[in-house]
């Protein structure tokens, strides 16, 4: 048996260790370290209908137990990414979660009804935290009727099964994801980065050019608990956690909390082999646990 085994809408896990998008790209430089089959699965970097060049730099800054960064969604767009980078996936045995962005629900439905198509894409992950979208200038992520309304023109289009990505940076997060889940969403991942910023300590103006950028690392690892274990008693649909996974150990306290699977994300950046590393290391932690299967480990913060 296999112990690590996990099972999902669309997916079948060898194991619960993912790199978490935008930290991975689409796995051309860590598939120079070490095999991408070992993954559980692969989540790409955001897909947008167009070309992205991404916002000016500096767009990323350390800061004390985390990382600030402002990317923009750089991405090769919908055609590059399916005619250059999934088919050179398709060499390794992992599924793909393909991330879908845009700026308007049209781009949204497009991207998703093409790259659903592809043959390794097994789910899409709906990022619904872009900050620059037509309805009154309020993000998808924050507002639960647009959450719905988009996750369901998705879901009409979708191929595979559709994950939608939740944001923190909301009042109730909780009330998101009962949207995402009337919207037909297969499941949730979360979450996304926290909105921050940091001031240069000479000139005291904004280190990154786009001013604010999201934070990420162990900083927010308790913020990410905190709404998994909440959303995870609210809706009926599987959660991927992330949000300053760094060991083994973090992995056991985001499925304790009410994940079923995590992704890894800033944690890549400091030791590239972070993944391969934290499934070698899982038995040993289920022995140390006395857990035959790791399933045994979901929700156990909150079970009688």
């Amino acid at each position: 048996m296999n112990r690590l085994s996990v099972e999902l809408p669309g997916l079948h896990l060898k194991n619960p260790i993912m790199p978490a998008s935008g930290c991975f790209g689409f796995g051309q430089e860590y598939g120079k370290m070490y095999d991408l089959s070992l993954l559980g699965a692969i989540m790409i970097k955001a897909t947008t209908l167009e070309p992205r060049l991404g916002n000016p730099t500096p767009r990323v800054a350390e800061t004390p137990s985390g990382m600030l960064n402002a990317i923009g969604l750089q991405n090769p767009g919908l055609a590059g990414v399916m005619e250059n980078e999934l088919p050179w996936l398709e060499q390794f045995d992992v599924p793909i979660i393909a991330n879908v962005a845009g700026t308007e629900t049209a781009d949204y439905v497009e991207v998703a009804k093409v790259i659903s198509t592809a043959p390794n894409v097994q789910a899409l992950e709906l990022n619904i935290s872009c900050p620059n979208v037509k309805e009154g200038g309020i993000t998808f992520g924050t507002d639960p009727l647009i959450a719905e309304e988009l996750t369901a023109a998705v879901k009409a289009v979708s191929k595979v099964p559709v994950y939608v990505k939740l944001s923190p940076n909301v009042t109730d997060v909780k009330e998101i994801a009962l949207a995402v889940e009337r919207g037909g969403a297969d499941g949730i991942t979360m979450i996304n980065t926290l909105l921050g910023m940091r001031l240069d300590e000479k000139t005291g103006k904004p280190i990154i050019a786009n001013v604010t950028g999201g934070l990420s690392g162990p900083a927010v690892k308790p913020v990410a608990l905190k709404m998994i274990y909440e959303v995870s008693q609210t809706v009926d649909i599987p959660i991927i956690g992330m949000g300053g996974i760094m060991n083994v150990q973090d992995v056991i306290d985001f499925l304790s909390a009410g994940a079923s699977a995590v992704a890894v994300g800033t944690a890549n950046f400091v030791n590239p082999f972070v993944c391969p590393t934290i499934i070698e290391e899982l038995p040993g932690k289920l022995d140390e646990l006395g857990v035959e299967h790791i399933s045994e480990l979901v929700g156990r913060s909150y079970r009688s």
